[in-house]
């Protein structure tokens, strides 16, 4: 592993600021000093695109201009303004997070790492991004971006999973951040990452920092960083229930401490062994809300994918004629019309059956 010399870190600074002052891409949030805005899309870059991020950022901020409005709404507007983003527990940190610099700072987010660190969903990362590019702090990010440039400009093939490799590239970041445009230099690190330093196929010779890479120089940049082999990704198959009474249909709120917390949803859940799709939706309806369904016909079958498992949904038209729904496996189980269904968030997987559904015509009633 190379040793960060001084004169070596003087250089690589003096490069990729260069770079990045020259070929910086430019995106909305660069146009701020408000530290708000900023934060905001630091939370939403995370695991997201960064086109994905441009126009959703904007949306976010015209929804909820400042940290008090933000604060002060309910979160199922926050989730619905988050709808198609995913990893929806961002959006809740983010809200309480807006609560709890309301209620203890005033409306203003603190300026000392530290102090961002201790607010919800606020790990080292956020911590670091929002308080070097909002404030100036000195403190260096470390993403999968800077991860992969590091370990390639170092050639640590340490794996990266590993504690003691987490360290090494955290001191290496610690050593190489420019303290006076920190901001910049985390901003350039993660930047040469996404478009230069990328995972497959890295554009070495467009490189600011080529001249210096050792991973490069000992031929397997493209082979680091080093992770442990995947397994096969499990697979699930899912059915739930359009479950129909009369005109409406039955929704139901997910528990706000599970995946996709707080979202709504048709009610459903895994097919266990030995059971027809058709029959694991009637069970699943059943032990979620306690209502009993009939006539069960297939609908609309789609695949989706999570970050760590892969599902097919099977939705079923279905019918409910009796009884109360209750919250056995959910929260707020409800009748609502088709019309009424845009004012609720949903998961991607719903909301792209529930285009289906309303693409159907005549609301999509099985028997309308």
């Amino acid at each position: 592993m190379t040793a960060l010399s001084s004169a070596l870190v003087a250089r690589l600074r003096r490069n990729l600021l260069r770079h990045y002052d020259r070929h910086q891409r430019d995106l909305p949030w660069r146009r701020t000093s408000d530290p708000y805005a900023i934060w905001v899309s630091e939370v939403m870059l995370q695991q997201t695109r960064v086109e994905t991020v441009r126009e959703r950022w904007t949306q976010f901020l015209e929804r909820f201009p400042d940290l008090a409005v933000l604060a002060r709404a309910r979160e199922q507007s926050v989730l619905k303004a988050w709808e198609g983003l995913g990893y929806y527990r961002r959006a809740r940190s983010l809200h309480k997070a807006a609560k709890v610099v309301l209620a203890e700072h005033g409306g203003r987010l603190p300026d000392e790492v530290d102090a961002l660190r201790a607010l919800p969903g606020f790990g080292d990362y956020t911590a670091a991004a929002v308080g070097s590019i909002a404030f100036g702090r000195r403190a260096a990010v470390v993403d999968g971006n800077v991860i992969r440039v590091l370990t390639r400009l170092l050639d640590d093939d340490g794996d990266v999973t590993r504690a003691a490799t987490k360290r090494r590239i955290q001191a290496a970041a610690d050593r190489l951040l420019a303290p006076r445009r920190p901001g910049d230099w985390n901003q350039a690190l993660m930047e040469l990452g996404a478009t230069v330093c990328t995972p497959r196929s890295p554009s070495c010779l467009l490189c600011p920092l080529q001249r210096d890479c050792a991973g490069r120089a000992a031929g397997r940049a493209e082979e680091l960083p080093v992770k442990p082999a995947r397994g096969p990704t499990p697979h699930h198959d899912i059915a739930a229930g359009l479950v129909w009474r009369g005109d409406r249909l039955l929704i139901a709120r997910r528990p706000a401490d599970g995946l996709l917390g707080g979202l709504w949803e048709f009610p459903g859940g895994k097919r266990r062994d030995g059971e027809s799709l058709a029959e694991a939706c009637v069970r699943e309806v059943r032990e979620e809300t306690g209502l009993e369904v009939t006539s069960p016909e297939p609908f609309l079958s789609l695949d989706h994918a999570y970050t760590h498992f892969r599902i097919t949904l099977h939705l079923f038209h279905c019918v409910s004629e009796h009884g109360t729904p209750r919250p056995l496996g959910c929260e707020a189980p409800r009748f609502v019309s088709v019309d009424e269904l845009d004012r609720y968030p949903f998961p991607r997987a719903n909301r792209r059956a529930l285009d289906a559904l309303q693409t159907a015509g005549a609301g999509g009633h099985p028997r309308a």
